[in-house]
């Protein structure tokens, strides 16, 4: 259920705070043979920077369950990639939010990557002097941009039933998966998440 289209153009990120931010180790795991991240991994560095957001405002993860058992959860539609430079291994990368719009029915995000610079002793002013004079294009590397959008589902079948009536339960449920509404409990959670980054 995923698109990437290389092609399609993202919107210029933002100069202002991101929502969210957070740095990543890139592990050998990461990359290719050439020691460069293999260009699908960008996908999961912004995976994991949604969902550690989303446990920062005290959600589950992408998984939410109503009062009734269903199961609620995100699938990619969408995800249009930029990529800038190259990540290598045992880079420190800086992961963001930069952007959220909600819709009825799904949540966009506006994301990038950029190179991390490394940590400055205070009390060393040689290395300081010269993290401030790089600071101006080293911190703001952009590695990569996308924008992403998440829909958000609710399970028609479960594990449960599907054991319970054997393989016909499959063929009775061609779609197991149904658009629904995004739920209010995580629509209010993320607006006000939103108000007050606009706050400050």
């Amino acid at each position: 259920m995923t698109i990437m289209n290389k092609n399609t153009h993202t919107p210029p990120i933002s100069a202002s705070t991101p929502l969210f931010a957070t740095d990543y180790n890139v592990y050998i795991n990461h990359t290719d043979a050439g020691g460069i991240v293999y260009h699908a991994n960008h996908l999961v560095f912004f995976e994991n920077c949604r969902r550690d957001w989303f446990t920062k405002l005290g959600l589950n993860g992408y998984f939410l369950q109503t009062d009734d058992g269903e199961i609620q959860h995100f699938v990619v539609s969408q995800a249009d990639l930029q990529y800038k430079k190259a990540i290598l291994l045992d880079e420190v990368i800086n992961v963001r939010i930069d952007k959220v719009e909600l819709k009825p029915a799904s949540i966009v995000f506006y994301q990038s990557i950029h190179r991390s610079m490394p940590t400055v002793d205070a009390n060393d002013d040689t290395q300081a002097n010269a993290a401030v004079s790089n600071s101006n294009h080293s911190n703001n590397t952009l590695l990569s941009s996308t924008k992403i959008v998440i829909a958000c589902v609710q399970n028609q079948i479960t594990p449960a039933s599907i054991s319970d009536s054997g393989s016909d339960a499959t063929a009775n449920h061609s779609a197991p998966m149904r658009p629904i509404r995004v739920p209010q409990k995580l629509r209010e959670t993320i607006e006000q998440a939103l108000i007050q980054h606009a706050n400050n």
